[in-house]
């Protein structure tokens, strides 16, 4: 058995009121396909052209090891510099992928190469962020914690994108005071054996290909598996539904701070204990079906 997915729709261009009515109201995602033909990015960027704008500049590199109580809130697990990292990626599949790059602190330049879209929505024009994967190399299930409405630019190669809306959550095995659900579970390949709960979640899939643009309503869990080399650029709005929005206050001044507080005082038994009420909240759920 698979994932129960339906394809996200696809459109070639939208207007921006056409953009409002039929997926940013009704809390939707679209592929737009040919939005961003007329950026200098859409000729110019590749993994090439990054390591030769950017390829002095050290980046921090995330891979799949399970979430350690000694880790951070994203903390890097290790570094390259981008050159070496460029070279990485098209000589052999890796793990490591940069997850939230600036590229306005680190790379100014890269933002000549793009104008921020209109859309309706007041974009964070601050906050343009890149990511990087090899072949293979994916993300844990995860939604943002701002719970914002994204973005997603695609460039190089491609990437498969699965999404579940908030709804889902009770069927995804969510780790609590967290953003992730759990790491052990490949949303690629599910075992339903051991992931029951899974069958009865309800998403959306798409794959990304060089300058198509993925828009990810407000609080949308994603997991993005790399099929090939490749990176893609997230612009993010506000959360604007007033629910989200307390979500997003309290995930950035409460429960992250009480998840790092916890690490301090309970070291590994709290990631355990985690990961284990992820799994009896979910069956929970389940049962109660």
């Amino acid at each position: 058995m698979k994932l129960n997915l339906q394809d996200i729709p696809r459109v070639e261009t939208i207007a921006k009121e056409d953009f409002i009515k039929y997926y940013f109201k009704p809390q939707k995602p679209v592929v737009i396909e040919r939005f961003i033909e007329d950026w200098p990015a859409y000729s110019k960027w590749n993994l090439n052209y990054i390591k030769d704008v950017a390829g002095d500049k050290t980046v921090p590199l995330y891979d799949d090891r399970p979430v350690d109580y000694k880790d951070g809130f994203n903390e890097a697990h290790a570094t390259m510099k981008m050159s070496d990292y460029v070279d990485l990626l098209k000589r052999e599949p890796t793990k490591f992928r940069i997850f939230l790059w600036n590229i306005l602190k680190e790379v100014p330049q890269l933002q000549k190469d793009f104008s921020y879209p209109d859309f309706g929505l007041r974009l964070m024009k601050g906050l343009p962020m890149l990511f990087f994967g090899g072949t293979d190399s994916h993300t844990f299930m995860h939604h943002d914690i701002d719970l914002a409405n994204i973005f997603h630019f695609h460039f190089e190669g491609e990437k498969q994108c699965i999404l579940f809306d908030q709804k889902q959550t009770k069927y995804l095995y969510k780790v609590p005071y967290s953003l992730i659900t759990r790491e052990d579970i490949d949303f690629s390949n599910p075992g339903f054996e051991k992931w029951p709960a899974l069958m009865h979640a309800k998403g959306w899939t798409c794959n990304l290909k060089h300058g198509e643009l993925l828009y990810m309503p407000e609080g949308y869990w994603h997991y993005m598996k790399y099929i090939t080399p490749g990176f893609s650029m997230s612009l993010r709005a506000i959360a604007r539904n007033p629910k989200n929005l307390g979500k997003a206050i309290y995930n950035v001044f409460v429960m992250r701070n009480y998840d790092n507080l916890m690490r301090r005082i309970k070291g590994q038994k709290w990631i355990d204990w985690k990961n284990k009420k992820a799994i009896t909240n979910t069956n929970r759920s389940f049962k109660n079906l």
